[in-house]
């Protein structure tokens, strides 16, 4: 595969682009060139890949991979809403100086939640940045993936790049559009939930019940605290924006233990649980802690109200 057309369309600006390769060593051999410029130009990158991949990187680039920011998605990416990209903009941002990066957070062994919130990931990338310039390359291994989830790639970018060659995506609809569809609702609890209706006065009985439903379908020790001090935040969300009271359900899917909030209010800034609240902010930081506490957070709102779902895996 030609790598010698792989140029940023528009270097002056914010580039999000999908690049297409089938296969690992197809993927070095498309991502080398994106690195190997970078370096040259002293540009700063982040790549947030599979342990495997950095490796083979690592490999390939020598003596100079020491110029690049490597993090394992595994370990940073297995919640999409934590990618540190937000975190290394504020580190290596200046006036005048572009940056880079290359996210794989979507790969064959994503849960279909886990998918989903992948690809809201992509999408909400598109307004989450204007300056400095910043290049993010998101690779797509089609050996692996669907061409469904292919053809959401070339939805969710506004650059395509496959076979070396960088072109406009024919399919991206614009960011107004992506950032609305995910008012769709959430599937039911598959199996019984254990439900709590709330208000103020009931936050105790909340925490007590989240740890007693969690504990009795095996979450327990720290993960048991983090996803109760999650709900709390959350449910304290539903009483100051939600009409002040909600509803808890918990239940076991699989290996996970989930636990949902839902309200009658409505969230009108799709960026409210990407971006880390202000020290001296009064509020805005339940959202953005249970991201950091909670293997996965699915957030959907429209006229009916908000659903906050939390998920806790048990490994």
């Amino acid at each position: 595969m030609s790598t010698a057309s792989l140029s940023v369309p528009d270097a002056s600006g914010y580039c999000h682009e999908a690049l297409f390769y089938s296969g690992q060593a197809a993927f070095v051999e498309a991502t080398l060139p994106f690195l190997n410029e970078a370096i040259s130009e002293h540009e700063p990158t982040l790549v947030v890949v599979s342990a495997a991949k950095i490796a083979d990187l690592r490999q390939a680039l020598g003596a100079e991979a020491d110029c690049v920011v490597f993090a394992d998605m595994a370990e940073v990416g297995t919640n999409p809403a934590r990618t540190a990209w937000a975190s290394f903009r504020r580190t290596h941002g200046a006036p005048g100086r572009r940056l880079r990066g290359i996210g794989e957070p979507i790969c064959s062994a994503r849960t279909p939640a886990e998918l989903v919130e992948c690809e809201r990931h992509e999408a909400l990338l598109n307004a989450a940045f204007d300056d400095p310039a910043f290049w993010l390359l998101c690779p797509y291994d089609t050996a692996t993936l669907s061409d469904e989830v292919l053809h959401e790639a070339q939805r969710n970018h506004p650059f395509v790049n496959d076979g070396g060659r960088s072109r406009p995506s024919a399919h991206y609809p614009g960011v107004d559009a992506l950032v609305e569809r995910f008012d769709e609702p959430l599937s039911e609890p598959s199996g019984g939930a254990h439900t709590l209706q709330f208000t103020e006065r009931m936050l105790p009985a909340l925490r007590r019940a989240v740890s007693e439903w969690a504990g009795d379908a095996g979450l327990t020790g720290g993960r048991a605290d983090e996803l109760i001090i999650a709900a709390n935040e959350i449910a304290t969300n539903s009483l100051r924006y939600g009409g002040g009271r909600g509803t808890l359900l918990v239940w076991r899917d699989h290996e996970s233990v989930l636990c949902e909030v839902r309200d009658r209010g409505r969230i009108t800034n799709p960026m409210v649980d990407r971006v880390r609240p202000d020290q001296l902010s009064s509020g805005g930081r339940g959202l953005w802690l249970a991201n950091q506490l909670c293997d996965l957070v699915q957030i959907r709102s429209g006229r009916a109200g908000t659903v906050v779902r939390l998920h806790m895996g048990l490994a």
